[in-house]
């Protein structure tokens, strides 16, 4: 790993600019990862999907759904660059030898489903942004986009799902939300955002997955049911994560039990999901604070695949 900063910079934020250089370094670096894309944002930003192993049992990984919570991004490429390293050195890692596990699983890594999202988050809508003034309209007027979570257009991507849905567009309308905004807007429908629907699509194409675990900021919390359903093992998968990592077991309330990924997984198509509010304190999460959060998530994310 002495290599390795010159692959990841911990000292910037990781726009969609950062992420395409670290990807195409990894490329080149690295000839067994496979790299592909779920498609493009609505402002035609790629999303890349990483994918290791080549085993029958597939995981999923989801990163950066909201665009406050780009340090989930961080999080993965980590994962993805260490995983590479130690898998061409032949070695094991939590009692994991890296060659068995490219044999016995294909572990798909999405790093950053909502780049949109965070580059508004990071610098801002441009200028030259087609929805510029919409955009800013839906900010309250502000050029401050600290807090956005949602995609280019005010769509709450996790919100999207088909999970739910009808029940939450009730309740948002109780809210007051009508319309595009920072965040909770769902969307006029389910999959109507491209970020979503090539998620959704990757997903249905790959039928079998095995596990899928999204990271979203912040809480040190684990969801692993939806409306009351807990899938066969789901349970047993979550305290060991728990254990793994300290944090506590919790179950959607309100507006966010609706329209999430872990929802409409759950839901919708019986595949096991959890969703990991990593690290604690008021997003969005400083990238000071990344190493912590990486130190207690780490042996999560080589382990997990192994639970089911």
């Amino acid at each position: 790993m002495n290599e390795e900063p010159r692959i990841l910079n911990y000292r910037t934020p990781l726009d969609h600019r950062e992420l395409t250089r670290v990807t195409d370094l990894f490329a080149g670096r690295y000839p067994f990862l496979s790299i592909t894309s779920l498609g493009t944002s609505i402002l035609g930003r790629s999303i890349p999907v990483l994918i290791l192993g080549q085993g029958p049992r597939k995981v999923l990984y989801v990163g950066a759904h909201h665009g406050m919570e780009w340090l989930t991004s961080v999080l993965l490429l980590r994962f993805v660059n260490e995983f590479c390293e130690y898998y061409r050195e032949g070695k094991s890692l939590y009692r994991v030898p890296l060659p068995v596990f490219w044999e016995r699983f294909t572990l798909h890594v999405v790093p950053m489903l909502n780049p949109d999202g965070v580059d508004y988050q990071i610098h801002g809508p441009a200028p030259d942004n087609p929805l510029y003034d919409r955009v800013l309209a839906m900010n309250g007027g502000s050029t401050d986009f600290t807090h956005w979570q949602a995609n280019a257009r005010g769509v709450d991507l996790n919100h999207n799902y088909d999970a739910g849905f009808a029940e939450y567009k009730r309740l948002e309308a109780e809210q007051g939300i009508g319309c595009g905004a920072p965040t909770r807007y769902s969307g006029q429908e389910p999959e109507s955002e491209p970020e979503v629907s090539g998620l959704c699509g990757y997903i249905r194409f790959h039928e079998n997955f095995r596990l899928i675990l999204t990271l979203h900021t912040q809480g040190e919390e684990i969801y692993y049911r939806s409306g009351g359903k807990t899938l066969p093992g789901t349970y047993a998968a979550a305290r060991k994560i728990s254990s793994l990592c300290g944090y506590r077991l919790s179950e959607a309330e309100g507006l966010a039990s609706y329209g999430g990924l872990t929802d409409w997984c759950i839901r919708s198509l019986g595949i096991p999901a959890l969703t990991l509010e990593c690290g604690k304190g008021v997003n969005p999460l400083p990238l000071s604070g990344f190493f912590p959060i990486y130190a207690r998530l780490r042996e999560v994310l080589f382990t997990a695949p192994g639970l089911y």
